[in-house]
């Protein structure tokens, strides 16, 4: 879109655009015709507000405080959140940089207008070709990919659909590989196709809160969803954290492209036809714009401020190295009274940092020389997942007497005080679905969005801990090659008791991303009875899996449900008691990956598959119970207690 504009022609524009978002509001849920503001992907919350007068006046504020970012201080990127009172909001909102700033206003405005066609929902995204708007219940600020991602192809081709694939496919790779490493992840450019008979356009872009390591998974991720549309004209990508777009047709000025050669590397596939941006004269005006962007650099960083209880651990760094004096003099010299919990190969205690913060301090009790080779390299990978679902690796202490783990401290602890501890019966249905719905995202962000596939091996509600709005985030994934050679399988109780192992694994050691569906599959039994896995009901001598089963049979799911458990929509929780048994099946091929329980989780049709299988450890108790003794070779009464233990408790 051309920016050059007279005053009266914006003027007409800002009219035309008004009645646009009047006629909206009362009509269809079809795209603007201008367009910037062509729809491509809106959702709503299945969740309302529960108190709408504070739920309304946090989110005008924050629609309020947005529009005055990008209309006053000319910014394409913005966030604001009221999150000091019930129905917090929290809302980011994105414009493609080619837009000028009147029409990055006159976007945004069309995308509240299509918002608040969600009504009281806690959460809405609107997704247009010019901009973004989102806003949740709580921070969403990190997060680049998500279950939901798609592309969004048009229905025109063109005619050199060869030549023309080539130079998208170029052109896409180039902007995924340049795009994470430009400051404020955006870039625009364009290729000629071979032959000169047309021209490829297309923009990449991150949000700005993410790091460049998201960016760079949500642009692969986006890159794979964009490869059905070539040969058509035209196609998009959409997700939590990026958007990827093409096109024939300029949809920016040439002097908007960028420069994207600097940040190839070498590895470009389209440098000969990239389109440099902006006119630079000479070696000093060079010099000039490198002074330029390397002071707005170090003036964003230092002006940014830290988001959620990260404790200034840096994304793009890795973690933080602690002195190991500094955490034993947080948690008093790991006292009794700061301890918050203890395992086979761990103890936790809480901390506080010499600035207030508070945090959760993790001693491993590891002797192997290949633990602690291992450690260095581990503790990297994990501090770089960032997902808010999973718990925050701070950073770490290796020089002193044990190697230590900081995470960011949870002041509400593990989910099993909840269900079955000193808290059972505070959970509503509402809050046990969204530690259901949030478990299982955190998982597959672990399996298929994080850039290697992370298996827990360990997913127990002690596991699970829940921040100051009951939002669930898993614990000590990651960390299961630090275990003991001989300790490599889970610990849990599994023999005979029908516990959170997957029967594959406690019998035969055979470890896929499915161990984790099975134990998830459990733990959502858990949450809907109050009930632990490997303890008997005196009246039914059935541990909860093998209920759970019969009462499905029968056609009498809701008998599981946990007594305390009031208010709930009867389908609903049948329908997640289906989905935890499609998780426990056997074979472990008919399991669902987590991402398609994501997708059937918040699917409005109830689900129609063929009728799933027991799992093994049902089948056959006893066979099973003799072949895990032999293969662990240890009885059930030294099974010993888990390396992965929880933090926060």
């Amino acid at each position: 879109m051309t920016t050059m504009r007279t005053p009266f022609m914006r003027w007409c524009r800002w009219w035309w655009l008004m009645a646009v978002m009047v006629v909206v509001a009362f009509t269809s849920e079809s795209a603007m015709s201008d367009s910037e503001i062509n729809l491509l992907n809106k959702g709503c919350s299945q969740y309302n507000a529960t108190n709408l007068s504070n739920f309304f006046s946090n989110l005008n504020a924050t629609f309020s405080d947005l529009r005055s970012q990008i209309s006053s201080q000319n910014k394409r990127f913005a966030t604001a959140q009221k999150a000091r009172t019930s129905d917090p909001v929290y809302a980011m909102v994105q414009c493609r940089d080619y837009l000028s700033v009147a029409d990055c206003v006159s976007c945004f405005d069309a995308a509240v207008s299509q918002i608040r066609n969600c009504s009281a929902a806690n959460g809405a995204r609107v997704i247009y070709d010019g901009c973004f708007l989102r806003y949740e219940s709580s921070s969403f600020y990190d997060q680049g990919t998500l279950p939901g991602n798609v592309g969004v192809c048009g229905n025109r081709t063109v005619s050199q659909a060869t030549a023309f694939d080539t130079a998208v496919q170029g052109l896409l790779t180039d902007l995924k590989i340049a795009t994470p490493k430009i400051n404020g992840f955006f870039a625009a450019t364009k290729s000629e196709v071979v032959g000169g008979s047309a021209t490829v356009y297309a923009v990449s872009q991150c949000a700005e809160t993410i790091s460049e390591s998201t960016c760079q998974d949500c642009l692969t991720v986006a890159y794979a969803n964009i490869q059905s549309c070539p040969p058509n004209a035209d196609g998009r990508a959409v997700d939590a954290g990026c958007f990827l777009r093409y096109s024939d047709t300029a949809f920016f000025a040439d002097n908007q492209t960028t420069n994207i050669n600097p940040f190839l590397g070498g590895g470009g596939s389209s440098k000969k036809n990239a389109i440099i941006g902006g006119v630079v004269g000479g070696g000093g005006g060079l010099l000039f714009i490198v002074a330029i962007v390397l002071w707005y650099q170090l003036s964003r960083k230092s002006k940014l401020v830290p988001r959620g209880n990260i404790l200034g651990a840096s994304e793009l760094q890795g973690p933080v190295i602690y002195s190991y004096k500094d955490l034993k003099s947080a948690t008093k010299k790991f006292s009794e009274e700061n301890k918050l919990g203890e395992g086979g190969f761990s103890d936790v205690y809480k901390g506080t940092l010499k600035n207030g913060n508070i945090i959760a301090v993790k001693k491993l009790a590891l002797s192997s020389s290949r633990a602690k080779a291992d450690f260095e390299s581990e503790v990297k990978l994990i501090s770089n997942v960032h997902h808010r679902n999973l718990i925050r690796l701070l950073g770490c202490s290796n020089k002193g007497p044990e190697l230590l783990l900081v995470y960011e401290y949870m002041a509400n602890g593990s989910l099993d005080r909840f269900l079955y501890g000193e808290r059972r019966g505070a959970l509503n249905w509402k809050q046990r679905f969204e530690i259901i719905f949030g478990t299982a995202r955190g998982l597959a962000y672990l399996h298929e969005q994080f850039h290697v596939c992370i298996i827990h091996r360990d997913i127990k509600s002690s596991n699970i801990l829940l921040d100051d709005d009951f939002q669930p985030k898993i614990a000590d994934f990651g960390l299961a090659r630090l275990l003991p050679e001989d300790q490599s399988h889970l610990s849990t109780r599994f023999a005979g008791t029908l516990g959170y192992t997957a029967p594959e694994y406690a019998i035969h050691g055979q470890l896929s991303e499915k161990v984790d569906t099975y134990s998830f599959g459990v733990v959502v039994l858990e949450i809907i009875s109050g009930r632990k896995c490997n303890e008997m009901k005196v009246e039914s001598t059935e541990f909860l899996l093998e209920q759970a089963w019969k009462l499905y049979e029968d056609d009498m799911h809701l008998k599981l449900v946990d007594e305390s458990m009031n208010e709930y929509r009867e389908e609903e929780v049948k329908k997640v008691i289906e989905i935890a048994l499609m998780c426990t099946q056997s074979p472990v091929s008919v399991r669902p990956t987590m991402s398609e329980v994501v997708v059937l989780l918040v699917s409005e049709r109830s689900i129609e598959l063929t009728r799933p299988t027991r799992p093994t450890l049902i089948d056959n108790d006893k066979k099973i119970r003799g072949e895990t003794t032999a293969a662990t070779g240890s009885s059930t009464s030294d099974a010993t207690a888990s390396f992965t233990e929880f933090i926060g408790r």
